[in-house]
């Protein structure tokens, strides 16, 4: 399928599609190994975290943020 037909696809069609990649994708989460980076990212925020220097935000606050920072 192509990206213009994806395109052309209902939101409905679209998230279906979505989530039978997902499906798919993560069948093989065993095999798949994170790369180097993510486990010091993850560290650092921990860090941050617990220095207070990292507020937890909620879903709705998170999304606000992201979206501000377009």
């Amino acid at each position: 399928m192509s990206a213009l037909e994806i395109q052309k696809l209902p939101r409905s069609e679209k998230l279906k599609l979505m989530e039978s990649l997902w499906a798919d994708l993560s069948r093989e989460e065993a095999e798949l190994e994170s790369p180097a980076w993510h486990a010091d990212a993850l560290r650092e925020t921990a860090e941050r975290r617990a220095n207070g220097e990292e507020a937890l935000l909620d879903w709705e606050q998170a999304k606000t943020e992201l979206r501000r920072a377009k």
